[in-house]
């Protein structure tokens, strides 16, 4: 994969197919590897990027002596749209969501389409005043630093695993898979402090330019349904979609289901 360097920072991105831009913001312990088929289904169409955030790939990792934020990965992602021309459309997951939200705000008019799976600034519930959604939200926060300053990556790859992919999941991946995943958490370290901290008000995101879609899963916690929900309310000419089989992470358990709705809506 082609490697932008900008300054001291080095992005690991994939580059396929033509046309106007679709740019693929992965989620946590992932990847631009989580967007195989997607890529596959729009390079006919369109010309597809997939960066590797921050910690991701060849990508370079996070400074530790630094708090992380999200404006941290919007100029990430900025770097990439540098060099586009013409309207740029924004598909993110999870935490690519939250990132994917930001980077529209400050592109404006640049972007014409918005596609979230998921997004999870759960510092929106907080803002809004939704306290048990919020709770539940930093119960996992506080975990996943406690657990990662004393470097029990494999208690935490569990504690993750069985918030966002559902009760029993862990028990249920092969040992090989619970060693690679647990690797894959030390960028989530830091991407928490973006989720928890960022003051972007949902008023901002309501004022978006760009054409919005927001697809949830009926199968997901409560903290991401509360967002999901406020969105709604704040963002009525957004189109939003429930997929009653999924959970949050569909994009890549799911792929069949998530990426004809997503395909459509960018064409």
């Amino acid at each position: 994969m082609p490697i932008l360097a900008r300054g001291g920072l080095k992005i690991d991105f994939s580059d396929d197919g033509s046309g106007e831009t679709v740019v693929l913001i992965h989620s946590s312990v992932s990847g631009n590897r989580q967007w195989k088929r997607l890529i596959q289904e729009l390079k006919d169409r369109f010309r597809v990027l997939a960066p590797n955030l921050y910690g991701y790939g060849e990508t370079t990792p996070w400074q530790e002596d630094g708090t992380q934020t999200l404006a941290d990965h919007v100029t990430l992602i900025e770097t990439i749209c540098d060099s586009i021309h013409g309207p740029i459309r924004l598909v993110g997951h999870s935490f690519g969501g939250a990132v994917a939200l930001k980077v529209a705000a400050n592109l404006g008019e640049r972007v014409s389409h918005l596609a979230l799976y998921e997004p999870n600034p759960f510092y929106l519930l907080d803002l809004d005043g939704r306290a048990e959604a919020f709770s539940e939200a930093m119960a996992l926060h506080d975990d996943v630093k406690a657990l990662g300053k004393k470097g029990d990556w494999m208690a935490l790859a569990e504690r993750f695993a069985e918030y966002f992919s559902g009760d029993g999941s862990w028990v249920q991946m092969p040992a090989e898979r619970q060693v690679a995943f647990a690797k894959l958490l030390l960028p989530n370290y830091y991407e928490w402090d973006c989720v928890q901290s960022d003051v972007t008000t949902v008023g901002v995101f309501a004022k978006l330019r760009a054409k919005t879609l927001l697809i949830s899963g009926a199968n997901t916690r409560l903290a991401l349904r509360e967002i999901a929900d406020l969105f709604r309310a704040t963002c009525p000419h957004w189109t939003f979609v429930t997929i009653p089989e999924a959970g949050h992470m569909a994009p890549l358990t799911h792929p069949d289901l998530v990426n004809p709705i997503v395909k459509h809506f960018l064409g």
